[in-house]
Order: structure tokens, then C-alpha cells, then sequence
């Protein structure tokens, strides 16, 4: 693939110009003889893990705000432990994990992959949920 030096981004191939292109004799005999590729390319560089753990920590951040919300609106302080870590343990793993179907369902992704990262998300929500319920605001 190096000699191509394919620039980086998303690519899906076969691709056709446009809806009605997708239903020409052509482009369903491109389907049909395949093979279908859905890939993304980076760019050439080393990967940089520091900027990734940035980021990551950034989106749960993002989770734990929009998780603090929900509870926040449905949970009085004071309230249990288990009460907290029920709001804030489903809507963080909302979060983390359901838009990751996605891939299985439209793109053809392992369902074992898929299924993993679901669980990945399930352990981040239920420590998101442990530390919210160890402490959310008491009476």
C-alpha cells in the first residue's frame, strides 16, 4: 500500500458518485464480484500515545459531565449509593459503549470485537458510577 501514498482519512470501496449511481448494473457488479473494503488510514507518523490519553480523558470527562446531568436532575443529594451509581452507571455506559453496535450492525465489524469494547465500556461506566456514588453531595 506504501506506494500509493493514500492520503490519510476514511475510504470505502467499491464507491459511487451518487444514490442513483448505486443502483447501475455496474457498481452492483463491482458489490457482487468484491471485495468491499471499509478502511481508515492514518497519517504516517508515530503513534502518539500521550495525545490519545489526552483525548481519552477528555471524552470521560465529556461522559461523566452528561451523566452528572441526568443524576443530578433525578437523584436528591443524599440519596444512597445505589441509587447514584444506578443513574450515573447507565447513563455513562450510554456513553461508552451503545454507539459502538454501530459498528457491528452497518460496517460489518467482528461481533466479538464489538462485543469486547461494549464490555470495556461497561467496566469504565461502573467505575464512573462507583466514584460518583462515593461522592455525591450528602444531606
Amino acid at each position: 500500500m506504501r506506494p500509493f501514498n493514500i492520503a490519510a482519512g476514511d475510504y470505502m470501496l467499491p464507491r459511487a458518485d451518487s444514490m442513483k449511481d448505486c443502483s447501475t448494473p455496474e457498481f452492483v457488479e463491482k458489490l457482487n464480484k468484491g471485495p468491499i473494503v471499509i478502511m481508515t488510514v492514518l497519517k504516517n507518523s508515530q503513534m502518539n500515545m500521550g495525545k490519545s490519553l489526552v483525548l481519552w480523558f477528555l471524552y470521560s470527562v465529556l461522559v461523566s459531565i452528561f451523566s452528572a446531568y441526568i443524576a443530578w436532575h433525578a437523584v436528591q443529594p443524599g440519596s444512597s449509593y445505589l441509587a447514584v451509581f444506578r443513574f450515573i452507571g447507565c447513563s455513562a455506559f450510554m456513553g461508552y459503549s451503545l454507539a459502538l453496535l454501530q459498528g457491528g450492525i452497518w460496517y460489518g465489524r467482528n461481533w466479538g470485537t464489538v462485543l469486547k469494547t461494549v464490555f470495556d465500556g461497561l467496566l469504565f461506566a461502573v467505575v464512573t458510577a462507583g466514584t460518583f456514588g462515593w461522592l455525591w453531595p450528602k444531606m
